[in-house]
Parts: C-alpha cells; sequence; structure tokens
C-alpha cells in the first residue's frame, strides 16, 4: 500500500498561502494622501445686498370704469325698435331704441292748429287795439271799450304763447321718440324689446363709457401702502392673457370686517376683457435691499433649506438658511451667511461636508 503522509503539511501550507491572497485580494486597499486631498470643481456665487420684488399680487372682479344708464323720459309709449344689443360699440348721440310716435303726430297736428288759430286771434286782437290808440278821453267811444280792445289783445298774445309753448313741448318729446346714447361706450346689458311700454324709471341699457374696464383688486391692508397710483401691474385673465394695468386709485377705506382695501387699476380696451369677469394683478413693488441669493444655490432635503458655503480653508460646510421672498431667480436670505460668502452654485449635489473644492468661476445671473 502507497503512503500519503509526507505530502499532507505540504498541501495544508498552499491551502494557507491561496487562501491569504485570496482574501487580500477581496480587501478595498487604503486611498493615498494624493487621492484623499484631490479638489473637486464647482461654480460659486456671492451673497449679496439686493433689492427685490414685493411679489405683492391681488386679485378682484373687472368693473367699468364708469357705468351710464340708458333710460328714457317718457312714460306710456310703446317701444316700435331696438337698434343696438349688447356687445356693441355705440357713438355719444347714436340712436339706440325708438318710440311708436303714431300719437304724437296726432298731437302735433292739434298744436300746430292751435297755434295758427290763436295766430289769427292774436293779430285780429291787436289791430282793434291799435284802433283806439289815442282815443282816451276823447268822448269818441267809452274808455270802457278801449280798456276791453287792450285787454283783448294782451289776452290774445298769452293764447298764442300758450299754443306754442305746447307745440314746442311736444316737438321736444318727439325729438325724445328716438333714445340715444349719452356717452361713448359699449354696451353691457339691454332689457328692452320691442312692444314694451317706456317708463322713466326702468333702465333700457346699461353702458360702460369709452369702453374702460377696470380691475377691481382687493388687497391687504398691510399691502396698500406699498401700491400707488400711476404704478404699473401685470395683470393675468382668467383665460391665461396677461395685460398691462395701470393703478388709478387705491382705496382710502378698509373693510373693518375683511381688513382688506380695494385697488382700481385702469386696462386696456381689448374686446377679451369683460366686466363681470376675474382677474389678478401682479405688482412690481420693490422694498428695501436685503441678502439675496441665487436661487439655484439653495438645496431642499427633509430637514428644510440648506447651502453650501466656502471656508477659508477651501472646504465647503453645509449650513441651514431660512428664506424671503423670491424675484428674477433670486430668494431673500432671512437667516444664513452674511453679504459677501462664497456658497455653491452647480455640483452642490455631488458634494459632502468637508469636501475640499476648486472654484470654477462665479455665477452667471
Amino acid at each position: 500500500m502507497r503512503s500519503f503522509g509526507p505530502r499532507a503539511p505540504v498541501l495544508t501550507t498552499l491551502s494557507a498561502v491561496w487562501l491569504a491572497g485570496a482574501v487580500a485580494g477581496c480587501s478595498p486597499s487604503k486611498p493615498t494622501a494624493a487621492s484623499a486631498d484631490q479638489p473637486l470643481t464647482a461654480t460659486f456665487a456671492q451673497v449679496e445686498m439686493r433689492t427685490m420684488d414685493s411679489g405683492l399680487s391681488a386679485s378682484g372682479l373687472l368693473v367699468p370704469r364708469e357705468e351710464a344708464a340708458v333710460t328714457t323720459q317718457l312714460d306710456g309709449y310703446r317701444i316700435a325698435e331696438v337698434l343696438v344689443d349688447q356687445g356693441a360699440e355705440v357713438k355719444a348721440g347714436q340712436p339706440l331704441a325708438r318710440l311708436d310716435d303714431t300719437l304724437l303726430k296726432a298731437q302735433l297736428e292739434q298744436a300746430e292748429a292751435a297755434v295758427a288759430t290763436q295766430q289769427a286771434n292774436n293779430e285780429r286782437a291787436v289791430a282793434e287795439a291799435r284802433r283806439v290808440d289815442g282815443l282816451d278821453n276823447q268822448g269818441v267811444i267809452s274808455q270802457e271799450q278801449i280798456d276791453e280792445r287792450r285787454l283783448a289783445a294782451r289776452t290774445a298774445r298769452a293764447q298764442l304763447a300758450s299754443a306754442k309753448a305746447q307745440l314746442s313741448d311736444l316737438k321736444v318729446r318727439e325729438e325724445l321718440m328716438t333714445v340715444r346714447a349719452p356717452v361713448a361706450g359699449r354696451i353691457l346689458d339691454r332689457s328692452v324689446r320691442p312692444g314694451d311700454v317706456a317708463s322713466h324709471s326702468a333702465v333700457m341699457f346699461r353702458m360702460a363709457r369709452d369702453g374702460v374696464v377696470e380691475l377691481n383688486a382687493e388687497a391687504p391692508e398691510a399691502s396698500l401702502s406699498q401700491i400707488h397710483p400711476g404704478e404699473r401691474a401685470e395683470v393675468t385673465l382668467a383665460g391665461g392673457a396677461a395685460v398691462t394695468g395701470v393703478v388709478r386709485l387705491v382705496s382710502p377705506q378698509i373693510d373693518a370686517q375683511t381688513r382688506l382695501g380695494h385697488v382700481r387699476l385702469t386696462l386696456p380696451v381689448r374686446p377679451d376683457i369683460r366686466p363681470g369677469g376675474f382677474a389678478r394683478a401682479q405688482f412690481n413693488t420693490r422694498g428695501a435691499p436685503t441678502l439675496a441669493l441665487p436661487e439655484k444655490a439653495v438645496n431642499f432635503d427633509a430637514d428644510g433649506a440648506s447651502i453650501m458655503v466656502l471656508g477659508a480653508d477651501q472646504r465647503v460646510h453645509r449650513q441651514k438658511i431660512r428664506t424671503g421672498a423670491r424675484s428674477e431667480g433670486y430668494v431673500q436670505l432671512l437667516a444664513g451667511p452674511p453679504a459677501g460668502s462664497q456658497v455653491v452654485l452647480g455640483g452642490a449635489a455631488f458634494l459632502l461636508d468637508g469636501d475640499k473644492v476648486r472654484v470654477a468661476g462665479a455665477a452667471a445671473k
């Protein structure tokens, strides 16, 4: 029988050497000092004092700057014709509706005949009064007859004036049979129909004078002091269109219940700006200079907002901050590093607290 006893120690020794090599191959090698201090490249921005927009906004309803109510001064006449409808642009004095003047024409004919009759009576009375001129106390005719003729002449003149006044009144009514626009503008509402009976107390049309519509926005009491007449604001309509509005009036009163005040902004005349609609105004009110930094430098996680600040040792350190208003790509810094501090703008997601960095350049706005 062959003996294997003398070779066993050799195999054991080789196995131990192979196992040690395998373990050594699986173990990570320690980094050298040069690789540990190799700096990363990042872009930086500076914390600075900056005047920022306040971001003040206010919303409300669109209303006519000045609304005109169109009525008639006549009662009892039937509406014969309506000449305009809602949305129509009309000029001052343009006919809007006509009343039925059939009865009025008959009255005019009667009045004209009455004037002609009184004119003839007046001429006869005046002629008879002239015949007795100079006959006072002459005995040719009694003084009583002389006074009667003169009184008849004055009465005839008064009756003629009354007839002319009645005719003039009917002619004014004839002019009023056509209902005209008191101002130029847009017809907002029509509440009259052919066949209706006119009444001076009933509004026939509502108009927006010159078609000008304003935003009647509500703003918080504390914000009204930042808004001034003549200031421009961007107004966004319900459909998404944006127009420029100009502040015409800031309310001198505050609602005691809501603590809100009204701001009236005049808007351009456009067909898509309709009274009764909703709109929002964004004011570009600027406040005092404040600490600010680019929004791109701010990181957000479960602990809140933070930034990476460059230290004197060329290493970055994470610092928690508190932010405020945002404007034009910048964010207000309510709590954080002082002005002049360098903060990481690009590459912050790949940096850890304490990493050594190399500045790649200043941040662009």
